[in-house]
């Protein structure tokens, strides 16, 4: 048997000892006494589907959010300690 046979049977021998997940488990909350949802017909929802979705109230936001996002980066780029703290720290070390 050579290696990569042997390597395959492995893997799927160790793929076939997992533990199958609990799909039980997953869908306790959904009430088996609920209606079914209503049908819709499917054209008024393609006709929605070409219309623009991005306004220019959601670009400005966007934008907005974009600026927020890279000046939050900029601050966790900064250093923590300044330097006085660190010279004070490095020296209660070297003690």
């Amino acid at each position: 048997m050579s290696l990569r046979s042997r390597s395959l049977f492995s893997v799927v021998l160790l793929a076939a000892c997992t533990q199958f997940p609990e799909v039980d488990t997953q869908t306790n909350d959904i009430d088996p006494r609920a209606p079914y949802p209503a049908l819709v017909p499917l054209e008024p929802l393609l006709a929605r589907a070409d219309e623009p979705r991005i306004t220019e109230e959601s670009t400005d936001a966007l934008a907005a959010r974009v600026a927020a996002l890279r000046a939050r980066a900029d601050r966790l780029r900064r250093t923590v300690v300044d330097g006085q703290t660190r010279d004070r720290m490095d020296a209660g070390v070297a003690r």
